[in-house]
């Protein structure tokens, strides 16, 4: 089952429920029509392609360095470069932006909510063990770029 303990598996799961919410318990507050829409529209794309450039970027990076991209996986190098030297987990913030871009998209306000839910499920399903292992595996190196590279922004 590790194949599908993937963080996209998890962000479609939550974007789906933003959808469920958005479709079957609309607020009505209208994001969708009148000139705000243009804003929410403008601001939503924005989020998404932010979240979609960060985690090409990271991928890249990743594929450059020859390491892993499978967050279960023994990683064969430590990658501090590129935009890894402005966030160490790239990725997920990218995915974080992405939902967030997709909530306003949706016009599901009250799924705003899920956005912490879903920092929390990655912190605890991936990015602390992610960080144990790459601890153990470059203990020193690992110790310098936790030190000058922070978690998220």
């Amino acid at each position: 089952m590790k194949w599908i303990d993937v963080p996209p598996v998890w962000l479609l799961g939550f974007a789906v429920l933003a959808w469920c919410q958005a479709q079957f318990l609309p607020l009505g507050l209208g994001f969708s029509t009148g000139p705000i829409a243009a804003i929410i529209d403008l601001l939503s794309g924005l989020l998404v392609g932010a979240g979609i450039v960060l985690m090409l970027l990271a991928v890249v990076e990743m594929r450059r360095q020859k390491t892993t991209l499978h967050p279960h996986g023994d990683p064969s190098q430590l990658v501090q470069s590129g935009i890894f030297k402005r966030s160490r987990n790239p990725i997920y913030l990218g995915d974080c932006l992405l939902l967030l871009g997709l909530v306003l998209r949706f016009d599901a306000v009250l799924s705003l909510a899920l956005l912490p839910i879903f920092v929390w499920v990655l912190e605890r399903r991936f990015i602390l063990p992610e960080e144990n292992r790459l601890r153990r595996q470059f203990r020193a190196d690992w110790a310098r770029y936790e030190q000058k590279t922070r978690r998220w922004l």
